[in-house]
């Protein structure tokens, strides 16, 4: 693809007037993936931003008319082609995962910030049907702070008319991972308008395939944004079409009523079908969303550092901590599958560390990223090898990698700016990523102290780190909750790694004081890269049948990434990066220490 590099301000000489023109650029994903771009930039003002994302086998092309009624004089606006759609590269409506997309779009909205010299902060999104989702998603799990968002017939649950065609598309993903299927939905399903239709039907850019994969990990993200929409407190306003033929609006309306935002708002437009933007009567959803969108850009904003802490999955907490009733069915369920994993479950060495050391602790988790089975008999092996494949340890796998290259990232800044470079991680276990980013670097100038209060763990990370034949890695006891002892650091870090750590406790401020101790001892500018979990598909299941390193049962409060960020940012840091699984289970950020708390 060859597309025009931006303006080196960032921006195309200016307009003059109302004038809008329209500009194409290209970024480069998480991946290195080239997306294509569309920017059509007001002849002034130029510190506002509407970020459009299309939907399922469209382009941004077809966002022209939008953005002419939409006529936000002071706005530029941006729209992508998503990978596999329009003049964007790779097989048509294909991606890895659906997730891929919810990394794409939070590469362009840094993209767009970074370019342009926009803050997030003066943004505003609009998707429609699959974009929308896109949105969903990525509100929930990267929190992003920007002012609101329109969700236009978003595509939470796409109407599969054959019997049982959900479990036959998983079971052909299994059978073929790279099948797709082309679309059933036919341009008269979408729009009244003929003119629309036509051109949609002309539309060389439109192509009918979806990838299998996308399409079932695009339910199972919409299922989980909908069961954890209280999590979302950005201002939502929700166009439904009225007479949808492509989704249910029984699903939207699920996600509305859920919604965490102070601010939102739902309009079901009668007789509308799913492209409401291209509808006969399209004056009227486009002047609901100009009317939000620049009530949004109006009302005043509220400093993040200073944002009011949502405390999302208190309410849940609290319930897992209570003993169940005597004749809820679930305690005999739970209490069954307890005495099943405390007796067969024994045969297989994950359950039976587990008992022993606790299912959080720092040794199981480094059993987990080894990733072997084991265990007595070949049956033992099969238990644990189905628990290792338990989706929160999927998850934590994929959170180690995670770890391993934001940590790898901000050595390597380090190291530039530094010279030599000390990682302290405050709660390690054996330390296994640490050990392993270190070997990988090779660089004599970086040293890393762990710490953690369980000494048997201690202990394996320092035949680990001698097995590696790494030096300048020390091990000691040390409690991440006690500012005392983060303050006995006997070197001052660059960065500093809190793993696994903060999702185990309910109580923010004593959070709150180890964010703020290890401000203290990190250098100026030094990073903190810490993990989170906004989400776990088996919290009950893990509160009432696990227990956790002091013996007591297992019982997680899930923080939402927004709640996270907010104590991160009292204490004095700015989040950067992110990074998060397929599922949305666990998250790793990094973040810079700023001068000022």
């Amino acid at each position: 693809m060859s597309i025009p590099a931006p303006h080196p301000s960032g921006f195309p000489p200016a307009a003059t007037g109302h004038e809008r023109i329209m500009h194409e650029h290209s970024l480069a994903s998480f991946d290195g993936r080239e997306l294509f771009y569309r920017a059509w930039h007001p002849g002034y003002v130029r510190s506002k931003a509407l970020i459009l994302f299309h939907g399922g086998h469209e382009h941004s092309g077809r966002f022209q008319d939008l953005v002419e009624r939409l006529d936000l004089a002071d706005v530029s606006v941006f729209a992508w082609d998503a990978r596999g759609h329009g003049r964007s590269p790779g097989a048509r409506g294909h991606a890895r995962h659906f997730h891929d997309l919810v990394r794409d779009a939070d590469c362009f909205v840094r993209h767009v910030s970074a370019t342009y010299g926009i803050r997030v902060e003066d943004m505003m999104v609009l998707g429609h049907s699959v974009g929308s989702v896109i949105i969903g998603a990525w509100l929930h799990d990267y929190a992003p702070g920007v002012r609101g968002a329109v969700l236009g017939s978003p595509a939470f649950d796409v109407r599969l008319y054959a019997p049982l065609a959900l479990p036959a598309l998983r079971l052909w993903r299994r059978l073929n991972p790279d099948a797709f299927v082309n679309s059933y939905v036919r341009p008269g399903m979408l729009t009244h308008d003929r003119a629309e239709a036509e051109a949609r039907r002309r539309d060389p850019l439109i192509a009918p395939p979806i990838a299998v994969r996308v399409l079932t990990s695009l339910y199972d993200t919409a299922a989980r944004i909908i069961d954890d929409a209280g999590a979302i407190t950005t201002p939502v306003l929700l166009l439904s079409a009225g007479s949808d033929w492509v989704v249910h609006k029984a699903a939207q309306r699920r996600f509305f009523e859920r919604l965490g935002s102070r601010d939102r708002a739902m309009h079901v437009l009668p007789g509308f079908y799913h492209e409401i933007f291209h509808e006969r009567d399209r004056h009227i959803p486009i002047g609901l969303a100009r009317e939000f969108i620049l009530r949004q850009f109006g009302a005043p904003r509220v400093t993040l550092p200073n944002a009011p802490v949502a405390r999302h999955g208190e309410a849940e907490y609290q319930r897992l901590l209570q003993p169940l009733a005597a004749l809820d069915p679930c305690r005999l369920y739970y209490a069954g599958l307890r005495a099943g994993l405390k007796t067969v479950g024994r045969l297989s060495a994950g359950v039976r560390l587990g008992w022993a050391s606790g299912f959080d602790s720092g040794r199981t988790l480094d059993y987990v990223y080894r990733n072997g089975a084991r265990g007595f008999t070949p049956l033992g092996r099969i238990i644990d090898r189905a628990y290792l494949d338990s989706a929160g340890w999927r998850g934590i796998r994929e959170r180690g990698a995670n770890l391993q290259s934001l940590l790898m990232q901000a050595v390597q800044r380090q190291r530039r700016r530094h010279g030599a470079v000390h990682v302290v991680d405050l709660a390690s276990g054996p330390g296994r990523y640490v050990l392993e980013s270190l070997r990988r670097l090779d660089d004599r100038h970086v040293s890393a102290t762990c710490r953690d209060r369980d000494t048997a763990g201690l202990a394996e990370g320092r035949r680990l780190a001698a097995a590696y034949g790494l030096r300048g890695v020390d091990f000691e006891p040390g409690d991440a909750f006690d500012a005392r002892s983060i303050r006995s650091l006997r070197q001052r870090p660059n960065v500093a790694v809190v793993s696994g750590l903060y999702e185990l406790f309910s109580d923010n401020q004593l959070i709150g004081r180890s964010l703020a101790a290890i401000h203290e001892v990190l250098v100026d500018g030094g990073y903190l890269i810490y993990t989170n979990q906004p989400y776990h598909p088996q919290q009950a299941l893990i509160a009432r049948t696990l227990v956790n390193r002091d013996g007591q049962p297992w019982v997680m409060r899930l923080r939402s990434q927004a709640e996270m960020n907010a104590l991160v940012r009292r204490a004095g840091f700015e989040p950067r990066e992110m990074l998060i699984d397929d599922a949305g289970i666990f998250s790793v950020t990094l973040a810079v220490k700023r001068s000022q708390p």
